[in-house]
């Protein structure tokens, strides 16, 4: 049975986690998270691999519950709002789903429209606009099993964009994709910022985060730090976040990584934690130190 939307208290942030603790089995996914995000904050969530971003993702959407804590959007708890677009990861999704890409972006309008009535003109005019925003309105008949990554990633965000939501939740949305897809998002993603949308952004790249949104959220199972991301990277936070035995690795391209090796023939560090061209703008004084003082040169 479809319910009723829950309603929205206006005066009230758009997001609160307090101390939010989640558990898998005797794992520990989240420990007593708290945030609070208004009206039209953009924050992008970093961390090390594991730290709970995308489980952070699933408690406010209201997929997963906290066994401690309470969260609330627009003043009221997680379920049951259609205002909160979801686009998780790609490895998370089983594209084997025989839908096309227009009925997969129209789902995002099952919240206005109720679950058993007909799409209406003003459901298939914002339906289509959302298909020819992200570039994919010509494969809007193709099941979207058949796409590409990259086309499947804009569908996502096309689903969000035809939910007009105004608390949106990305899980790491340029993961795996093409150039021209990244750009094609984060153009799309400023344009949201400038229209005041709320929205949390998982990203594993330090120097996007930080040169593409005002807030940073600095995660590893508990909140290490939260604030302007000038506030957040600093050497304490980072040694925090990734623990006091990794070690940094300058790159020949001048690229820096983290590593949990000093030695050769250890394990390669994969992905750059903060890029040479971006290093002087993303980094403090006292944080550039921490990289600069271990490793290989």
């Amino acid at each position: 049975m479809f319910t009723k939307p829950t309603p929205h208290d206006r005066h009230a942030p758009s997001l609160e986690l307090h101390d939010v603790t989640v558990y898998y089995g005797n794992a520990m996914a989240l420990d007593q998270v708290s945030i609070r995000l208004e009206r039209g904050d953009q924050v992008a969530v970093v961390g090390p691999n594991g730290a709970g971003k995308s489980t952070l993702f699933n408690v406010i959407a209201g997929i997963i519950r906290p066994q401690q804590g309470r969260v609330n959007v627009y003043g009221s708890g997680p379920t049951g709002h259609i205002c909160v677009g979801y686009v998780p990861q790609r490895n998370r999704i089983d594209w084997r789903f025989p839908v096309t890409v227009q009925d997969a972006v129209m789902m995002g309008r099952v919240g206005k429209m109720g679950l058993f009535r007909w799409p209406s003109r003003v459901d298939r005019r914002v339906v289509a606009n959302g298909l020819a925003r992200v570039g994919v309105a010509a494969h809007a008949k193709r099941e979207i099993g058949g796409l590409s990554g990259s086309q499947q990633q804009r569908v996502f965000l096309a689903r969000a964009l035809a939910q007009e939501a105004e608390l949106l939740l990305l899980d790491e949305p340029l993961t795996g994709l093409d150039m021209p897809s990244q750009e094609t998002i984060v153009a799309i993603l400023q344009e949201l910022r400038h229209q005041g949308i709320t929205m949390l952004i998982a990203s594993h790249d330090l120097n996007e985060a930080a040169e593409q949104y005002p807030l940073m959220l600095l995660l590893n199972r508990r909140v290490v730090a939260y604030g302007p991301s000038a506030e957040v990277l600093t050497p304490e936070h980072l040694t925090q976040a990734y623990g006091s035995q990794v070690h940094v690795v300058t790159g020949a391209a001048g690229d820096v990584y983290l590593t949990d090796t000093c030695c050769d023939g250890g394990h390669p560090p994969v992905e750059p934690l903060i890029h040479a061209g971006a290093r002087s703008s993303v980094l403090t004084q006292d944080a550039r130190a921490i990289i600069e003082q271990e490793g290989v040169r």
